[in-house]
């Protein structure tokens, strides 16, 4: 026997508290009538001989209680050894359901074996099942009845998730903590690598897990997959669009494969292609002729392998007309126009058709009608045009603003409205050129763009910021990128010109991408549609849709929010292949295809040294070389805790102090 907390036994000391009250006890004397007291000689009684100890009973009582109080704050327990504690450990039985048990009959045999356990054990013994994939699914409580067991076990689907002995180690650890009893873990699954996390510390189990392994899948299976598609979520024109496709094999011979491009469910393009062995091959499809709208679109290889359920990759694809660009320059300038028209037919796939016009010509052009609006280091808009641009961004629109030369005449900067502070010419300077100091890269068109690296600017214009958003800065400090919200719209400002006289960016490689992604910025064109992995989270509203209700609705034509979730949740997560709808009450719909992770497809198991550290249930890496291989020994010991033992035997003794005190108290009110 032994104590968890010794220090408390150091309350028994208290013992001494009930002697001294009851040797307190005053001596009382009943009084009796006599004639005189003239013969009685006067002296002192000594009371030492009526200090003794009376009411055993209640003493005694009181000694167990406080004796048993320190007993219990010392918690103390015993040692008892696995055998004997078999009838009060816990059978847990997960049954791994994740997308790989979707291979042969794997899933099958693993909740057949899951019965099997459950036939074997004892009436008496509690058992639990469990589902595994990215997480647990509790499917019943610690209980005896075989019936609703059993019911669990055969309601186990495959899933589409990626299994995780990394979080089935952890609420295995959490699960511990609360159980006292011995835990005895039967896990049916395949055992796949890529199921362990990075560190093995993560799948660890604590002393009281016993862990018993059935694997139903021992040697390697060939497996050939869809490793990734790269396609357009987005199509503007169908002949510049390609769909690219990786085709990988895991543990498998050279062969030659077919690749079928699916749209709608029709079959648009094949390619036959030889994928070397336990290697990878790339195909393209030039063009994707889809309709307008949404399509449901997909590539297949010919199934020839125990999964054919990662021969296809689900991916979704909206066509729509290109969006109009307005472009409002300086008569003069002629480079401007010409360089970013350049850079939009060169990128985007022809998202956007430009518009262009001379700011003098401005007075009666409506900006409403395009999807953002460039101003180009112009002198002066027209006053009519000048308000209706600004009533444009509030109302939700972007407008791209390069200040050049021209722009640096003005006291405040176009439709940005902030003020010039002085313009800086580098080029008639010491330094000639500056380059882009720091940047912001959470932006799209300054990450794809490489930060600028390279550019060279001989003339920008020093603005105040005011209240707008510093997105990229020279290295002299000076803002050279900014961003200014307005409303519900908002104005992207370039402290140099678009042309090829305040700065080569327009002769530099980044210049396509960053054209690319600030019109897809600035017309609000998101990559929502296309394609997503299971598990991952959608976003549901963009930033100006916080207010709208969003309904979702799943590959079964179920809706999985409910009315609260619609109007609050500001993501969703993917937890199935296919596809998902999405609609928002402003009218707007996106499709997604969701497709396993495709880690799912290496079917190669863990080896049998790590299997068995593992079954060791060692907790550090520096006890494996001793755990390796090892069975839990029979005789091994556990502590078992006497507190709940002790707490009732102190309630009894309570109970029974509090009768007999009641008792006592009784007598002495009788004795006068």
């Amino acid at each position: 026997m032994g104590f968890l907390a010794p220090w408390f036994l150091a309350g028994a000391a208290l013992l001494g508290l009930p002697l001294y009250l009851h040797l307190l006890q005053r001596h009382q004397t009943t009084p009796r009538s006599f004639s005189s007291l003239m013969f009685f000689e006067k002296r002192t009684q000594s009371s030492i001989k009526h200090r003794r100890l009376r009411y055993w009973a209640l003493l005694s009582l009181r000694l167990a209680l406080l004796l048993l109080l320190a007993l219990a704050f010392a918690n103390p327990f015993i040692n008892r050894s696995a055998a004997s504690m078999a009838s009060d450990k816990l059978m847990l039985l997960v049954v791994d359901d994740s997308f790989s048990m979707r291979a042969g009959t794997r899933l099958a045999d693993a909740k057949q074996a899951a019965l099997s356990v459950l036939d074997s054990r004892t009436p008496s013994e509690r058992a639990q099942v469990i589902s595994l994939g990215s997480q647990l699914q509790v499917l019943t409580q610690a209980t005896q009845d075989p019936g609703a067991l059993r019911a669990a076990v055969e309601s186990i689907a495959p899933g589409d998730t990626r299994a995780s002995f990394g979080e089935l180690g952890r609420a295995i650890r959490a699960m511990a903590e609360s159980i006292p009893t011995p835990i005895e873990l039967h896990l049916f699954s395949d055992l796949k690598k890529t199921a362990m996390p990075a560190s093995f510390a993560e799948m660890a189990l604590p002393p009281n897990v016993s862990l018993v392994l059935h694997p139903v899948a021992k040697d390697v299976v060939p497996n050939w997959t869809i490793e990734s598609v790269d396609a357009p979520a987005q199509v503007w024109d169908p002949k510049k669009a390609r769909v690219q496709a990786v085709i990988a094999g895991y543990h498998t011979p050279a062969a030659m494969r077919t690749v079928s491009l699916v749209v709608n469910g029709k079959s648009v393009a094949t390619r036959t292609i030889a994928v070397p062995a336990s290697g990878r091959v790339s195909v393209e499809f030039q063009g994707l002729d889809v309709p307008y709208g949404f399509s449901r679109c997909e590539v297949r290889i010919d199934s020839a392998d125990a999964l054919p359920a990662d021969d296809t990759s689900l991916f979704a694809v909206q066509r729509a007309d290109p969006g109009r660009v307005l472009f409002v320059h300086e008569p003069s300038d002629s480079r401007s126009p010409l360089y970013f028209h350049s850079a939009l037919d060169a990128a985007a796939e022809s998202a956007f058709v430009m518009d262009t016009i001379a700011a003098e010509q401005t007075e009666n052009a409506d900006p409403s009608r395009y999807a953002f609006v460039v101003v180009s280091d112009v002198l002066s808009l027209p006053a009519p045009f000048e308000q209706r641009l600004r009533k444009y961004v509030q109302g939700g629109g972007s407008v791209l603003v390069a200040a050049g030369t021209s722009a640096a005449h003005r006291p405040r900067v176009p439709v940005f409205d902030e003020k010039i502070e002085a313009p800086r010419y580098y080029a008639s300077e010491g330094q000639r050129f500056l380059t882009v100091g720091a940047s912001d890269t959470s932006y799209p068109f300054v990450e794809k763009s490489g930060q600028m690296a390279g550019v060279k600017f001989y003339f920008a214009v020093q603005v105040d910021p005011g209240n707008a958003q510093v997105i990229s800065r020279l290295t002299d400090q000076t803002p050279l990128l900014l961003e200014k919200k307005e409303g519900e719209g908002r104005v992207l400002l370039l402290t140099s010109g678009l042309d090829n006289l305040t700065n080569d960016f327009p002769l530099h490689p980044a210049f396509v991408p960053f054209v690319e992604q600030s019109a897809r910025y600035l017309a609000g064109i998101d990559n929502r549609s296309g394609s997503r992995v299971v598990d991952s989270f959608l976003d549901l509203r963009t930033a100006k849709e916080q207010s709208i209700g969003v309904e979702v609705i799943d590959p079964d034509g179920r809706r999985p929010l409910s009315l609260k979730e619609a109007t609050t949740a500001q993501t969703y997560q993917l937890s199935r292949a296919g596809f998902y709808q999405l609609r928002l009450a402003n009218g707007r719909q996106d499709l997604i295809g969701v497709n396993p992770d495709r880690r799912e497809s290496d079917l190669d198991v863990i080896p049998d040294d790590v299997l068995a550290l593992w079954r060791g249930n060692t907790s550090a890496p520096q006890q494996a070389t001793t755990a390796i291989g090892q069975p839990q020994p029979e005789s091994q010991t556990k502590p078992f805790s006497l507190w709940w033992y002790v707490m009732l035997l102190l309630l009894i003794a309570a109970v029974a102090e509090s009768l007999v005190s009641s008792q006592y108290l009784g007598t002495q009110r009788e004795g006068p």
